[in-house]
């Protein structure tokens, strides 16, 4: 999904910082001034928290489709229109002509690297191109659109922003102006510019807060005057580095056999989680008895703040490590819950975004951090089909660059990488797309083969005939914004058999849900569909657009992870456990969840009751948790069914007996920890 903004300055609050300015890149016609209405057409491709509600209205449907045939309750047509338009727009020639180089050598900037969240001057030179640029045509720079970069303003040095613009060919005049949304138009005047012609442009801002490889300071070209601009490709980029030393995160398996080796991941980030932080230094360890790890660990400055130790669990029992460092530096790891016969808990975060859309960082720097920082044993990077500064499903080297960093990356047995992307229909509701294999395609939703869900799945089906590659897709935010899920689509649970139920965006889960998606649509949650009798399995997973996979809630009031039960780090054993919705989710915290009925796990379905079936049903379940617990809630159709004990223990179970479920219903448990963390098991369902 895309960011969404609030109200004053954007970041992270309840959900991620705003999309500026990005996909379509057509303006009216003539002076600066003009430019303005187009670009505040362009702002409310955003995702405005205030924006007016589409309401339900005839959608575009396709033969054979089952669905009612209206759109998301708070779809946004408009905005499809606007991208369609840009799509059909003919571009000359001359746009996008020229290129555009940081000038190492003027002024402050000396270098193409700044500390994150801190200010910066830049010296960006374009020089025009074979076709120049015409009178009445225009140069656009863009500022990295997401995370704080402040917008380019020509009024005042005293303001953030301050951009100057010179040229030195003789009879070009030029007019700027700050258009808004990061924007700034630089019209030619006086005569056209002509080839090998430049313009000087010195930009200060403060850089990305997080840090990242390969940051672009955008340049786009309207080189005939009509209006119509294209982006250069290769605009200047900056490297973003991480700041100081700020936190530590400590990461264990969450189950364990006796005998078996565990490996502790230990990263010094910075405020806002980033990684890359020089620190030289030790880090001292807390081990409980009964787990062999040295009681301390050494960093040297050139290991990027981060490292992994091994060691070997002797006995079962519950172990968490503490590690301490220099100036205040803590943090105590998640539970390591070992016994004969746990299965093997694997985390992932299946959604997250890089900049090549409107992400942060590189797809390599997007694999790394999830593997090395934050511990992960399954990733997969889904940047968006059609939302950014360059348009995936417009530019086959960006997908072919995301499968190469997956495969670069993917070490089945330590590490699992899945290709994929982000559907982002703003009609029916944002879908990922998983394939597990090397092999996938991009299916545009501006594409009228598959701009809707029915369609997405037709083309989801012949791939697999076509190759033989699995693919699934997965709804997400689906209760409210940036756009919520069009449930009259029914997905096959083949095909769809799991549901993001949690992100940075918040929960879809139910109305009753702590640290709920805002712009909830009434009716439009996951609990909602379960009692019309969809059957799903639940994860979580991150959306995170700061370049932080599985640690996404470091820096926002949510986050989300997927928890999946496979004995085999595959990726067909991870295909086969979403398909046998042997999950369950959280906002970020790593905690162990036990959960069955008359023995049947989380995710089960439970044969028809006989006549002779007992009138109770045996629930079990345990948690081992990553902060005390405030609340066990057991929920069924229609609601809460019982709260289950919860002392403010870290370590709770219980069993109790219930009364058995007619044919259709459902129960999930839903675990809250007194410092936010949420946990929530798959359903398991009656038949």
């Amino acid at each position: 999904m895309c960011r969404q903004q609030t109200a004053g300055r954007t970041g992270l609050d309840a959900s991620p910082g705003p999309a500026s300015a990005v996909g379509p890149w057509v303006t009216s016609r003539g002076s600066c001034r003009a430019i303005l209405a187009a670009v505040a057409l362009v702002a409310a491709a955003g995702c405005h928290d205030d924006r007016q509600r589409a309401g339900s209205t005839a959608g575009a449907q396709q033969a054979g489709d089952t669905s009612t045939g209206r759109y998301s309750a708070n779809a946004r047509p408009e905005l499809v229109q606007v991208l369609r338009d840009d799509l059909l727009a003919p571009r000359s020639r001359a746009d996008g002509g020229g290129r555009a180089w940081l000038d190492l050598d003027a002024g402050a900037r000396r270098d193409a690297q700044v500390v994150a969240g801190r200010p910066a001057s830049f010296a960006i030179v374009y020089e025009a191109g074979p076709l120049g640029v015409a009178e009445g045509g225009a140069v656009y720079l863009q500022s990295p659109p997401f995370w704080y970069w402040d917008a380019p303003q020509t009024l005042s040095s005293e303001l953030p922003g301050y951009t100057e613009v010179r040229t030195d060919a003789d009879g070009v005049e030029l007019e700027s102006l700050a258009a808004g949304q990061g924007l700034l138009v630089i019209e030619i005047g006086g005569r056209a510019l002509r080839q090998g012609e430049r313009i000087h442009i010195d930009y200060t801002s403060r850089a990305d807060r997080y840090a990242e490889r390969d940051s672009r300071i955008w340049i786009a070209v309207d080189g005939d005057g009509d209006g119509v601009r294209r982006v250069l490709a290769d605009s200047p980029a900056v490297d973003v580095v991480a700041g100081p030393p700020a936190r530590l995160v400590a990461t264990l398996p969450t189950t364990a056999r006796p005998g078996d080796t565990v490996r502790l991941t230990v990263a010094v980030l910075d405020a806002w989680g980033s990684a890359g932080v020089s620190f030289d230094g030790e880090i001292t360890l807390t081990v409980p008895d009964g787990l062999s790890l040295p009681g301390r660990v050494s960093f040297d400055g050139d290991d990027d703040g981060r490292l992994s130790v091994e060691g070997v669990v002797a006995e079962p029992g519950v172990f968490r490590v503490q590690v301490t460092g220099a100036d205040g530096l803590e943090a105590l790891s998640n539970p390591l819950v070992v016994t004969p016969s746990a299965p093997r808990v694997l985390w992932a975060d299946l959604h997250g975004h890089s900049n090549l859309s409107d992400g942060t960082g590189t797809p390599d720097d997007y694999y790394a951090y999830a593997r090395d920082v934050a511990g992960l044993d399954v990733a997969a990077l889904t940047d968006h089909d059609h939302w950014g500064i360059l348009a995936l499903d417009q530019h086959p080297d960006m997908w072919d660059a995301i499968a190469e960093a997956a495969e670069r990356h993917h070490e089945p047995g330590r590490f699992v990488t899945l290709l994929g992307y982000e559907w982002t229909s703003w009609l029916y509701g944002h879908r990922h797309v998983l394939f597990f294999g090397d092999r996938g395609e991009v299916w545009s939703t501006l594409d009228a083969a598959t701009e809707t869900p029915t369609g997405l799945w037709k083309a989801v089906a012949a791939w697999h005939q076509e190759t033989g590659v699995d693919a699934l897709t997965f709804a997400h935010h689906s209760a409210g914004d940036p756009v919520a899920t069009d449930w009259s689509f029914v997905p096959d649970p083949h095909v769809e058999p799991v549901t993001e139920i949690v992100s940075v965006h918040g929960s879809s889960e139910a109305a009753d849900s702590p640290v709920r998606v805002g712009g909830a649509v009434a009716g439009n949650f996951v609990r909602d569909v379960l009692d019309r009798g969809l059957r799903f399995g639940f994860v979580g997973s991150g959306d995170s657009h700061d370049g932080h996979p599985g640690l996404a809630h470091l820096a926002a009031p949510s986050g989300g992870l997927a928890a999946i039960l496979s004995d085999d780090l595959t990726r067909e054993a991870v295909l086969a456990a979403l398909r046998a919705r042997r999950t369950y989710a959280t906002n970020g915290p790593r905690l162990y969840l036990r959960f069955s009925l008359d023995g049947h796990p989380m995710g089960s379905t439970i044969p028809p009751a006989r006549a002779d079936s007992p009138s109770e049903q045996e629930l079990d379940w345990a948690v081992s948790a990553a902060a005390p617990v405030a609340r066990v809630v057991l929920i069924g159709r229609g609601g809460i069914v019982a709260d289950l004990e919860a002392d403010e223990s870290a370590e709770l179970s219980g069993r109790v007996s219930v009364p058995r479920l007619a044919a259709g219903d459902y129960l999930y448990l839903r675990v809250e920890q007194v410092d936010g963390g949420l946990a929530w098991t798959s359903p398991v369902y009656q038949d």
